[in-house]
């Protein structure tokens, strides 16, 4: 990826970016070049379209990802409103970023089958990821697989928290028995803290939800912990109850 030498760095350097060596404007430089070959910085200068007093689009780009560790994943995690909160920000550029970013989360999606079959807790993680991944509260999702392990549906059961409240067995039992091929099902949840390693209420919650399971002949085959770019799989690390 061509960078600017440090001498077109220091000469850039607060001049308007109408004022740069073409080449090196964002805009025309993805246009010759492609979105590959531009930075980080230079394609959020890109949705940002302007900087603010005394600040290019890409200065306040790069300020941005100082910000956020130079780190992609952080930045998908913030909402428009917390995206505001970076000074030069207004609602227009925060939710300029804020959709480029859904898009990406959506392509992920897109990309993904309709009806894959799970063979292995990798494989389930990467169906629920893009679910999950970047939102800033906890939601609990239930995959329901037939008899060749095909996934016949993913179920939303609970938003806001796994507390005994929000996540309820008669509930989640109810909607998965509306589908008549269903035999196995696999747990899924986030935590928007980062942490995969399951909470006391995540394994007590587990060890209800087999119980009820095994009464109406089904099999809970795994809980996936989403987490910021890792999992924890109660089968593959020794949560699952016996």
């Amino acid at each position: 990826m061509d960078k600017p030498t440090v001498a077109q760095e220091r000469s850039y350097r607060h001049r308007p970016i109408k004022e740069w060596a073409v080449t090196e404007r964002p805009r025309e430089k993805f246009l010759e070049k492609g979105g590959a070959q531009l930075t980080d910085a230079e394609l959020i200068a890109i949705l940002l379209s302007s900087g603010c007093s005394g600040k290019t689009a890409v200065e306040l780009a790069r300020e941005i990802l100082k910000k956020v560790e130079n780190n992609l994943q952080v930045l998908g995690e913030l909402s428009h409103r917390e995206l505001k909160g970076f000074a030069g920000v207004g609602q227009a550029k925060a939710i300029r970023i804020a959709a480029a970013l859904e898009l990406g989360r959506r392509r992920q999606l897109a990309a993904l089958p309709a009806r894959p079959i799970i063979r292995s807790s990798a494989e389930a993680y990467r169906l629920a990821a893009p679910l999950l991944m970047d939102l800033p509260h906890e939601e609990f999702w239930v995959l329901l697989l037939n008899r060749a392990n095909r996934v016949l549906a993913k179920l939303q059961l609970s938003e806001g928290g796994l507390a005994s409240t929000a996540v309820d067995p008669k509930k989640i039992f109810r909607r998965v028995l509306e589908y008549e091929r269903a035999c196995a099902l696999i747990l899924v949840h986030n935590h928007p803290s980062g942490n995969k390693l399951p909470s006391q209420a995540d394994i007590q919650l587990t060890e209800k939800l087999c119980q009820g399971a095994r009464i109406l002949d089904l099999q809970v085959l795994d809980h996936i912990i989403v987490a910021a770019t890792d999992y924890c799989s109660f089968a593959d690390d020794g949560y699952m109850p016996s």
